[in-house]
């Protein structure tokens, strides 16, 4: 397999320009940690100038400086650039303008040439140089060996204060990634909630209507909470007939049949009140429970119904029958009390229809 040129090169610097990228620290805004670290440096070393600079893809950039003016320059232009690169540590150019293999030219933030430049190269854990400590001065010099030393350990210092970064980046990272999946959590479990609902709504409601059906009446039997506000004291049940709704199917089809099922529905749900019950009982029979109401409180709940019903907006006239019986759970099972309001409504119906009759319309009156 054959190598292109300097690939090896290429891909070292590919690394470590993702290393530098994950300290997500180009282009922030000064920081007193990095600054306080530039400014000691510059006292430790008797130096003009002092920079952090890291060593972006086609630039240098400062993160804080002292005596330079600009914010970042060229790579091309970059000592820093040739000390990450260099081996041996600390990189030491005694006198600019007497090295014949730089050709840079920095100046301070007067337009002074700088001659002297001592970088210490900035390394991430991996070994990645990210950029350097550094400090320049006007004349050509060396550095003593506590100025090494101090700039050496400056430069640990600020390789800490960047693991601190990163390691603040990551914790930051990890816990919107929680928060991410807590709200992940969250939505699916309400997703979750919501389609227990709506299977637990299609288990107990008519499709077609919206009302109970006679599975959730069962269950309403079963329940010994639902079943203690009918033994709370007199209550009535009302069954609601749909006259000749046979015809209404076989003139105008099932379609404007559905159409009229579910606006006598929509009737029957507004004309009861809080706590009733309403139950599509079967085909074109409705099922009203009224907890706590006599026959003359239910009768008046039945009238509105009625007379709301025969005022729908449909193509074709709709009127309900209604049979009214009152139960008292002293004495009377609901089933008595459902046949009895049952007999009611077959004599509405043989009375001409479109009426409601009690359970004992002599009594009752």
């Amino acid at each position: 397999m054959t190598s292109h040129p300097h690939s090896d090169d290429e891909n070292a610097e590919v690394a470590r320009q993702a290393a530098l990228d994950a300290y997500d620290i180009l282009d922030t805004p000064p920081e007193q940690a990095y600054d306080d670290i530039v400014r000691l440096v510059r006292m430790v070393c008797d130096a003009p100038v002092a920079t952090i600079t890291f060593i972006d893809r086609d630039r240098q950039w400062f993160k804080t400086r002292e005596g330079m003016a600009e914010a970042e320059t060229p790579r091309s232009e970059s000592l820093c650039s040739v000390a990450i690169q260099a081996q041996g540590g600390t990189f030491v150019v005694r006198d600019l303008l007497a090295d014949p293999d730089l050709a840079m030219r920095p100046i301070d933030s007067d337009g002074m040439p700088l001659r002297f430049y001592a970088g210490v190269p900035l390394h991430s854990p991996e070994g990645y140089a990210l950029g350097t400590l550094c400090v320049l001065d006007r004349q050509p010099r060396e550095l003593n060996a506590a100025q090494r030393a101090g700039i050496e350990a400056l430069a640990r210092q600020a390789q800490h204060v960047l693991e601190l970064r990163r390691l603040g980046l990551r914790q930051r990272e990890l816990l919107h990634q929680r928060t991410e999946a807590a709200q992940r959590l969250e939505h699916e479990r309400a997703d979750l909630q919501r389609r227990h609902d709506d299977l637990k709504r299609e288990a107990s409601h008519d499709p077609l209507t919206g009302l109970l059906n006679r599975s959730a009446l069962k269950r309403l039997r079963a329940n010994p909470e639902a079943m203690q506000r009918l033994d709370a004291g007199i209550y009535t049940l009302a069954v609601i007939d749909i006259d000749h709704f046979k015809q209404v199917n076989d003139r105008h089809g099932h379609l404007l049949g559905d159409q009229a099922l579910r606006a006598v529905a929509r009737v029957v749900a507004h004309g009861i009140r809080q706590g009733d019950l309403a139950v599509r009982y079967g085909g074109e029979e409705f099922l009203l429970v009224l907890p706590s109401t006599p026959l003359a409180g239910a009768f008046e709940v039945a009238e509105r119904i009625r007379e709301a019903a025969s005022q729908v907006a449909l193509p074709f006239p709709i009127t309900v029958s209604i049979g009214l019986a009152a139960g008292d759970p002293a004495i009377d099972l609901p089933e008595q009390v459902f046949e009895r309001a049952d007999q009611a409504l077959y004599r509405a119906k043989a009375g001409g229809r479109n009426k409601v009759v009690a359970e004992d319309d002599a009594q009752w009156r």
